[in-house]
């Protein structure tokens, strides 16, 4: 399947999470129910019946489908009294559903260690594919999540400022939403040809570098909008790694994903590929367009 189109979910739009009806599906749909709720938007709940999982069952929904949304629904209608609840039934394998459900989604969710369906392989095909291919921002699940977006627990949100504003947009929105800091951060390195010389020139170099990351920084947060605290930081060392250890005092980690046309099988960079598999927090991924690699 090739990557959807990078288009900008209308954010009246519902969310839409994977369930499979394990523990650790439902306490994705804990977590969704929250963000849902922060967001003022349904909450949709998508199953992926592949005729497989289900051999001779007639009904357009197949009982024990109907089960796993229906033990969801009422789960999330006594966490969340008001939040509107639908339920969809997809005939086709979970990652195909979800990037389908994706296209007329505000954010996916999708959780993690399940067995079957959505969960069953992460951090594997299911989620890898689902987070390079979906059209709208995806968060997965991992790491201690403690079964909320709201209230928080850590009390902020951390961004990686790139090249692309998108993900700072969805996390300033994020922060905003919760009441908490936005920690935006700047990775930076001095590349090895230019730590050869003396000392001195080594630390000059290193010194311009840092100064260019924290201008480039500056220029980036000018928009984010006013009454989100923000926190501003630059690091040396590989942007991965950073974030990997920011992870560890946020509530979502935020990261941009880059969508290459032409390419035969989906692919994310190495630093939300990282991110994704090292996460001490959830991961939200917001796609944005081709812009070399």
């Amino acid at each position: 399947m090739e990557p959807e189109a990078v288009t900008a979910p209308d954010a009246s739009w519902p969310l839409v999470i994977g369930v499979d009806g394990s523990a650790p599906s439902l306490r994705a749909v804990d977590w969704a129910a929250d963000e849902a709720d922060l967001r003022g938007v349904p909450l949709r709940l998508v199953h992926a019946a592949s005729p497989d999982r289900y051999p001779g069952a007639e009904a357009t929904v197949p009982p024990p489908a109907g089960g796993v949304l229906a033990d969801a629904a009422r789960r999330v209608r006594t966490r969340r009294p008001g939040l509107r609840v639908e339920e969809e039934v997809v005939p086709d394998e979970p990652q195909y559903a979800l990037v389908r459900a994706a296209r007329t989604a505000s954010v996916l969710v999708v959780g993690t260690r399940g067995r079957g369906g959505v969960a069953e392989v992460l951090l594997g095909s299911v989620a890898l594919a689902v987070a390079a291919q979906a059209g709208c921002p995806v968060v997965v699940l991992r790491g201690s999540h403690d079964s909320q977006a709201a209230p928080p627990v850590r009390g902020r949100v951390v961004v990686g400022v790139g090249e692309h504003p998108a993900a700072l947009r969805f996390a300033a929105d994020e922060a905003r939403r919760r009441g908490v800091p936005l920690e935006a951060v700047r990775a930076w390195r001095c590349p090895a040809y230019e730590t050869t010389d003396l000392p001195l020139a080594a630390g000059e170099a290193a010194h311009l570098h840092e100064k260019r990351a924290a201008e480039e920084l500056h220029a980036a947060l000018a928009d984010v909008p006013a009454g989100v605290e923000v926190h501003a930081r630059t690091v040396e060392g590989p942007a991965r790694e950073v974030l990997v250890d920011a992870s560890h005092t946020a509530d979502l980690l935020v990261v941009g994903a880059r969508r290459h046309e032409g390419r035969l099988s989906p692919h994310l960079g190495r630093v939300t590929h990282t991110a994704l598999h090292r996460s001490a927090c959830p991961v939200a991924v917001v796609p944005h367009g081709e812009e070399g690699d």
